[in-house]
């Protein structure tokens, strides 16, 4: 992984290009404020202060240019990212000493996902500055949002519920945290749904529950749950070409809710930690779960089948039961759920719905505050209709395709005791096309929202 460490360092002084910060709106008032080899600099460039532009500004000697970087007229964390993706190799500093949100976006800029392809010799560019206090935070966010991008840009071939249930044991090993994992009979009596759901796949690449418990008993007690299909050719319910083609990122709810836990670890928050990921293939072969089929689940509900597709909601069923037993403070699950989340939102938006309205609005003024948005979608009453069946409690995919997002959350509030406190992402956790600190591929969408969430929540504490 990118060493972060080595590209947020304190300043102390030592040489570093000086770059300028220039809003569109205030765009003439700065450049008539420059000495005239600025305002020719600029001129030459053609530089207009576009949110992304940038110019080279020469100084009285050959080494001591500066830049000058069009940034957008409220900040965000992408700011820099432009120009760490571009500057030549050196130190660099704001005329403040003060990056802000601005510093994750320069980290994650020069962040590659580079197992499989080589050749990225690209030399660091490291930001100074004086605020030392917030490097620490900085990084580790950083780093968790590559986590996710890591483990959602490795293809299924190594990244199966065996891999994943890797990766979960490395983080646990790191911060002294505790691991279970139940399998074969174990997972079929206590956890029936996830089980039929990964039971077509081959033996190496069996269905699993992992979980990783830290923290001190005494402290309020929190369960993360992370959608964790590590392929999903559809089932029975076959998909197209097309729609298989990405489905490596179907495990992208259990990466945000590993990275999530990774970082509550790390910053040692007060909080009694519960991690929960169903790791699963939903693969085809003679075993597999038929539409029509009937399952049993952990909470006693049964489920008729009516789209071997929808398997997502499944497993996150079973392993939502699980988490209510020991009545958490809060449950939190993150998944790649619906594909009318993204048709309603779009890829950066994940969908929030939430039984509880504080934590709703909690996470909603977190992901303004981060520069993550999330959107409500209501937990609308009157489509719990929907998901009648004739011959079981439940059906997992209703008819028509109405409200798919709405509906996929109403069947797993079913899974979520009354009085017990839920928020539900839908994330699309993968960004179509690059911008600047964004590369094409695995993306972090919702997990910023919900660290900031957590960490104003309890660290006070």
């Amino acid at each position: 992984m990118t060493d972060f460490a080595t590209l947020l360092v304190p300043d102390r002084g030592q040489p570093g290009h000086v770059i300028h910060i220039v809003r569109a709106v205030s765009f003439d008032e700065w450049l008539s404020a420059q000495p005239e080899r600025v305002r020719a600099g600029v001129s030459a460039a053609q530089f207009k202060a576009k949110p992304g532009e940038f110019a080279l500004i020469p100084g009285n000697k050959a080494d001591e240019w500066s830049c000058a970087l069009g940034v957008g007229e409220t900040p965000c964390p992408w700011d820099l990212a432009p120009a760490a993706a571009k500057l030549p190799e050196g130190n660099y500093r704001l005329p403040d000493g003060q990056p802000g949100t601005g510093a994750l976006g320069w980290l994650l800029a020069q962040h590659r996902f580079d197992r499989y392809k080589k050749g990225d010799q690209s030399q660091p560019r490291v930001l100074l500055t004086n605020e030392p206090a917030r490097i620490d935070e900085v990084i580790a966010l950083a780093r968790a949002v590559a986590m996710v991008r890591d483990l959602v840009d490795t293809p299924a071939n190594d990244m199966g519920p065996a891999e994943l249930q890797g990766a979960i044991e490395d983080v646990a090993n790191r911060h002294g945290a505790s691991t279970r994992t139940s399998r074969g009979d174990g997972l079929e009596q206590g956890f029936p749904m996830i089980a039929a759901v990964g039971r077509a796949a081959v033996p190496a690449r069996a269905p699993r529950l992992v979980e990783l418990e830290w923290g001190d008993a005494s402290h309020p007690r929190i369960a993360i749950v992370g959608k964790g299909v590590c392929f999903d050719s559809g089932g029975l319910d076959i998909k197209p070409a097309s729609g298989m083609r990405l489905m490596k990122k179907d495990m992208g709810g259990a990466a945000h809710a590993l990275a999530l836990a990774d970082l509550i670890m790390a910053s040692k928050l007060p909080v009694r930690l519960h991690l929960l990921i169903p790791a699963v293939e939903n693969a085809i072969a003679g075993d597999a779960v038929r539409p029509g089929d009937i399952l049993s689940s952990r909470s006693g509900l049964t489920v008729e089948i009516a789209n071997t597709d929808a398997e997502g909601r499944l497993i996150l069923g079973d392993a939502l039961t699980l988490a209510s037993e020991s009545k958490p403070e809060m449950v939190i699950d993150f998944a790649t759920l619906t594909g009318a989340a993204r048709v309603a939102l779009g890829p950066e938006l994940p969908a929030l719905m939430a039984n509880d309205e504080a934590l709703c609005a909690e996470l909603l003024a977190a992901g303004e505050e981060a520069g993550d948005p999330l959107w409500r979608l209501p937990l609308w009453a009157g489509y719990r209709e929907m998901l009648k069946s004739d011959i079981a409690d439940l059906n997992n995919a209703p008819e028509g395709g109405f409200a798919g997002t709405i509906t996929a959350g109403l069947f797993l509030e079913k899974f979520v005791p009354e009085g017990q406190s839920w928020a539900h992402l839908d994330t699309f956790a993968w960004n179509p096309s690059a911008r600047p600190g964004r590369p094409k591929g695995g993306e972090a969408l919702g997990l910023r929202a919900a660290w900031t969430m957590l960490r104003k929540r309890y660290a006070s504490n």
